[in-house]
């Protein structure tokens, strides 16, 4: 494990999650950007190899969004920890030191993460190295989803519950990123080069697909290589929280990492103030959709 010199430690009874409200119909998070490793995650491997499981400065892509008046959450907790955008669910009970006593997921897809030991709490890293070197006392798992989990989700469902009580819709981006070419515990489709975004609505069913596909456009429009659906189709968050029927609209965006970052060192390249001024002109553009009126 990485001394406390090598890691963002996060002090007891620290907020978990970061939320600032909004006042438009549009609701920005980040589950995955989270630095702050809690004292009591005793993972066993690298903690460099642990890092690449984060959506490493995202939240400073996306920055000028208060300022827009775009509502805001982000996790805190690293992604690897619990990861918000699963399913309380998605348990996997190999890891356990004893029974669950809640609902576990049954869904053959939706167990296909947990077999590749991506659950909602991670069993390895994305390139299968295991995490722990024992399995895990259920009453730290249930302690997790308190304090990680449901504060994440009751943000960002009261997030999204403001903005339509405000305007008569939402817009709720789930903000992500990827590796430039996808690891092999990390999706079905490994060893995959990534496209410059993939923009996913679940294949229309948590966004209006008029809506997914103008936003593609937006950022094709301003260079980018986009794929819609492929291989990201939108995961947790917006699955609960997207209803199109209701003119509540769930899309997940993920961005490719070599755009902003060195993925061997994690630091910031200059070319991400490009990146972040093209994504605040997506969002000012955005603010500007109707999805009522598409």
């Amino acid at each position: 494990m990485a001394n406390n010199a090598q890691r963002h430690a996060a002090q007891e009874g620290a907020p978990a999650i970061r939320a600032i409200a909004g006042t438009t119909p549009l609701v920005f998070d980040s589950p995955h950007s989270g630095t702050h490793y809690p004292d009591d995650f005793a993972y066993r491997c690298d903690f460099d190899l642990l890092r690449t499981a984060e959506d490493t400065h995202v939240e400073k892509l996306y920055d000028f969004a208060p300022a827009l008046g775009i509502a805001w959450i982000e996790a805190l907790f690293p992604r690897s920890y619990l990861d918000a955008n699963r399913s309380d669910e998605e348990i996997d009970l190999d890891m356990l030191d004893g029974a669950w006593s809640g609902v576990v997921a049954s869904d053959p897809k939706v167990l296909s993460k947990v077999r590749l030991g991506k659950g909602l709490v991670w069993r390895c890293t994305d390139d299968g190295v295991p995490l722990y070197e024992g399995p895990l006392a259920v009453r730290d798992v249930e302690r997790r989803i308190e304090q990680c989990w449901r504060p994440y989700h009751q943000a960002v469902a009261a997030a999204i519950e403001a903005a339509h009580a405000r305007h008569g819709y939402s817009i709720h981006l789930n903000c992500h990123s990827m590796p430039s070419i996808a690891a092999s515990h990390a999706t079905e489709h490994p060893g995959l080069a990534h496209a410059d975004f993939v923009v996913g609505d679940r294949d229309g069913t948590t966004a209006d697909p008029r809506l997914t596909a103008q936003l593609a456009d937006d950022l094709r429009g301003r260079g980018y290589q986009v794929e819609v659906n492929f291989p990201y189709k939108g995961v947790e968050l917006v699955r609960r929280y997207g209803e199109p029927a209701r003119q509540r609209h769930g899309i997940q965006l993920e961005v490719n990492r070599k755009l902003y970052m060195d993925e061997r060192t994690f630091e910031l390249l200059p070319q991400a103030a490009k990146l972040r001024a093209d994504l605040r002109a997506m969002a000012e553009w955005l603010l500007t959709v109707d999805p009522r009126r598409i």
